[in-house]
């Protein structure tokens, strides 16, 4: 299956995964004669252990639907429905002041918002605090403080792993506080947004993928570890184009807790990001193609002076054809080979200008 990464139209999440914890074996009973010539049953050492894990399975899953029902009482009140003028959305409670973490296309270009928690039936009234399109974050705040009004944990992405289970709560189609769950399935993936509908257009990095599928009205709502503590911020759903381009089942992707947290942090205490940790050439740039046209590479449209791309000796019109290792194509292929290094790394850049390959030092600047 071909599946692009596609936005989520300000709204998302949640395909539930059947849990299965199925391990049964088919075991016999062996008879025997005890001594004296009185028949008696006697249980092999196999069967007694395939007897053992018969009982422990169904204690395995009243377990784990234990752990479920605990972890949703505990997040999902930190986990709101965010009401916009183009539609709706879902976000987590940041702090006890009435901050509130949510993806950046979910608030547009709203600069106030209702906002309905999962604690009461009062719609709250919020306001933008800022919004970072680049890395597809915004923080909202109540107006007012409720009491009671509870903050999330936020988890540590050093300790998520592939396999882990995890549990979605938002909005999806409009079903406020809603739950699915599913599992980590990969972790690092490099995704781009769409900038139809809506969208950032943003090329996000080190996204955690989940078998959670995403649907409208979960973006910007938690992605929770059994540990009830929140892993990541779902926000894109690949697309399958043998479906019409359609959400392909099962993958789907969340902004990593820490990302979210160093995002959301400088926007309250500053209200803008000034150390974005994302690395750039300091260039605007197109897709060019070639004579059968394909995308052959990006044509710098601007260059900043004094940028990374400048000071290294580049100029308008020079066509990028590489980036380190990494073939560059289209600008989005430079937006993903740019989004796994960081500010201040040096990288070789293949160009042409004027039908000439060249390469250039470029110690990379900052979003």
């Amino acid at each position: 299956m071909d599946a692009s990464p596609s936005r989520s139209l300000a709204r998302r999440l949640s395909l539930p995964l059947a849990a299965g914890l199925s391990a049964l074996a088919l075991v016999s009973g062996c008879s025997g004669r005890a001594p004296g010539g009185h028949a008696s049953e006697r249980v092999s050492p196999a069967a007694s252990a395939s007897a053992a894990r018969q009982d422990s399975a169904p204690h395995a899953v009243a377990q784990l639907e234990t752990d479920y029902q605990r972890v949703i009482r505990e997040v999902l009140p930190s986990v709101v429905q965010i009401q916009t003028a183009d539609g709706l959305g879902s976000g987590i409670v940041y702090d006890d002041r009435g901050d509130i973490v949510t993806n950046a296309h979910v608030v547009g270009d709203g600069k106030s918002f209702k906002v309905s928690v999962a604690t009461g039936e009062k719609v709250l009234a919020a306001s933008l605090v800022a919004t970072y399109p680049a890395q597809d974050l915004a923080v909202i705040r109540l107006d007012d403080v409720p009491d009671g009004l509870r903050a999330a944990k936020f988890g540590d992405s050093e300790k998520v792993e592939v396999g882990q289970i995890v549990l979605a709560m938002g909005s999806p189609l409009g079903l406020s506080s809603s739950v699915t769950q599913g599992i980590v399935s990969a972790l690092g993936r490099t995704v781009s947004e769409s900038e139809s509908g809506g969208g950032t257009g943003a090329t996000l990095a080190n996204m955690v993928q989940t078998s959670a599928a995403i649907n409208p009205g979960n973006s910007g709502g938690a992605l929770v570890n059994l540990n009830s503590e929140v892993i990541g911020i779902p926000t894109l759903a690949a697309t399958d184009p043998a479906l019409g381009n359609s959400a392909a089942p099962g993958i789907g992707f969340a902004i990593p807790v820490s990302t979210v947290k160093t995002i959301a942090d400088q926007i309250i205490e500053k209200g803008k990001v000034t150390d974005s940790g994302r690395a750039a050439l300091d260039v605007t740039g197109r897709t060019v193609v070639d004579d059968d046209y394909q995308p052959a590479g990006v044509a710098l449209v601007s260059v900043a002076r004094g940028g990374a791309a400048y000071d290294a000796g580049m100029r308008v019109g020079d066509i990028v054809t590489r980036l380190g290792s990494t073939e560059v194509t289209t600008i989005t292929s430079l937006a993903e080979a740019l989004a796994s290094e960081q500010p201040g790394d040096e990288a070789e850049v293949t160009y042409t200008r004027g039908g000439a390959t060249r390469t250039a030092r470029v110690t990379l600047g900052e979003i």
